[in-house]
């Protein structure tokens, strides 16, 4: 029976299986719900228990709708939701906490006083990132500093932080392993990007003890073999890890020097490949590592937007607009343009390059004449113009325009959206027939863990599904461009 690698896509809302063959085909795929818990508003956890049981129950049924034999499974690769903090306790393997999510905003209040005292620079120098309550550390601070007994447990070494990465190697393993790679490690205000390591400056600003943190390994390499699991044999190598961003842009085949992707999933992350050299941002940009293969390690400028698909969602869910999120694209495209209404997607706040968490989402340009459907195109518009700031801001700190912008992620099957995209960054983008490079790239890297796959080989085995081209002339370009920012100046402080 041919070999086939398992690859674990664990995201916000649910666990994804995938089995994917030799020829980097999918041959089975299964996705169960993670339960979310929302203990205050603005707060968002999760259950590191419901993580590892709907990954279990993913894996079992993607083996089987495959037809897949287990014992054939010739590696195992993770990619993950980044920031997502777990702390658990090394002797019974059980979380102390409930997982903390990226998506939590519970230290805000400790990110502003940090700042207040000018550690801003401190970390973004060493970090590559700024002081948001989205990244992992201020998330392991608020619970050795809440949770009962956890700090004294930490500081006797009884306790291990890691990110969901390192919290499922850890279960995979029987609790052998404690590890993670430099994607996710790098999205932890605790590494430093340049040594590649945890930092021992920052862990003691934070007042986190350095025996929390996990042994880092390159994305491509070893992490351990599977033990004591139920639906998988003893002796299964993890040989591919990688943040969920890092991976699609992996799995997009972006491997050089410039080359960029944007994933449109719940939110929208954009990532450009600034080869072996840290790009320090200007344009407030994150800079980050890619992933570390063969000894070589890529370095990325990210910028993210919170809201992309789930401003499709809030059409569906909140104001009854259509009844599935498909359903958005027909009823855009019923008017030939969004009549000069505009919509930014701030809806919890807005990232890169603001990073506002006090802005608010807005609808601009409303008249009676303003339909359900002009109000679903500028909501679609709203997404891309989003990402065309982002890109601005990336070919400012690269020093050099983008050529082309390879798309991913469930919203770029929406052709309309994508057509937009074209014509407001006046670049093709690109999609691939597999839109789910995010599980691909994770798998690509096991298997070049394994000496399955090459580089060189994996770039000939990547395909296009769909090049659009922009239409736009330079002045319609600039029309949507300056009413955008005009609304964003209207919701954001920081841009007034």
């Amino acid at each position: 029976m041919a070999k086939f690698i398992l690859a674990l896509d664990e995201g916000t809302t649910g666990s994804t299986a995938m089995v994917v063959g030799e020829d980097l085909t999918f041959l089975g795929k299964a996705a169960n719900e993670i339960r979310q818990i929302y203990p205050k508003p603005g707060w968002v956890e999760h259950d590191a228990e419901d993580i590892w049981n709907a990954t279990v129950m993913s894996a079992r049924q993607a083996m089987e709708k495959a037809g897949v034999d287990p014992k054939d499974c010739a590696a195992v690769a993770i990619t993950n939701q980044r920031e997502t903090s777990v702390i658990w306790d090394r002797d019974t393997g059980k979380a102390r906490f409930n997982a903390i999510v990226w998506q939590c905003r519970r230290t805000t209040a400790f990110c502003e006083k940090a700042k207040e005292e000018g550690l801003e620079q401190y970390f973004r120098h060493r970090t590559g990132l700024v002081l948001d309550p989205y990244f992992s550390g201020t998330k392991v601070r608020w619970m050795l500093d809440n949770v009962p007994g956890l700090r004294a447990d930490a500081e006797a070494g009884k306790c291990a932080f890691g990110t969901i990465d390192t919290w499922l190697i850890h279960k995979l393993t029987a609790g052998v392993s404690h590890v993670t790679d430099p994607s996710n490690a790098c999205r932890t205000l605790l590494f430093n990007i340049e040594r590649l390591q945890f930092d021992d400056a920052l862990l003691g600003v934070l007042k986190i003890p350095r025996s929390l943190v996990p042994e880092v390994r390159p994305s491509a390499g070893h992490f351990g073999v599977t033990k004591g699991l139920d639906f998988l044999p003893d002796g299964v190598p993890i040989t591919g890890v990688c943040g969920d961003q890092q991976s699609a842009l992996f799995g997009q085949t972006c491997f050089d020097e410039g080359q960029s992707k944007c994933t449109y999933g719940t939110g929208a992350f954009l990532l450009m490949n600034t080869g072996e050299k840290m790009v320090p941002s200007t344009h407030g940009l994150l800079t980050s590592v890619g992933w570390t293969v063969d000894g070589h390690t890529n370095y990325v400028l990210e910028g993210s937007s919170f809201i992309a698909g789930a401003a499709v969602q809030w059409l569906r869910d909140s104001l009854g607009f259509i009844k599935t999120a498909p359903e958005v694209e027909e009823l855009a495209a019923s008017v030939p343009d969004s009549a000069g209404v505009v919509f930014v997607p701030a809806l919890a706040g807005l990232g890169a390059p603001y990073w506002d968490p006090e802005a608010r989402g807005g609808l601009f340009g409303l008249t009676r004449g303003a339909t359900r459907a002009h109000i679903a195109r500028a909501v679609l518009e709203g997404i891309a113009l989003q990402i065309a700031e982002l890109l601005d801001a990336m070919a400012k700190d690269l020093g050099k325009p983008l050529t082309e912008l390879r798309v991913d992620g469930g919203a770029s099957a929406n052709n309309l959206m994508m057509q937009f995209q074209a014509d407001i960054l006046d670049v093709p983008v690109m999609r691939p027939k597999n839109i789910e490079t995010t599980a691909l790239g994770a798998a690509m890297l096991a298997g070049i863990g394994i000496g399955m796959w090459d580089m060189n080989r994996l770039r000939e085995m990547a395909a296009v599904d769909h090049r659009f081209g922009p239409q736009f002339v330079q002045a319609e370009r600039d029309a949507y461009l300056n009413r955008y920012k005009s609304a964003v100046r209207c919701v954001c402080g920081h841009a007034c």
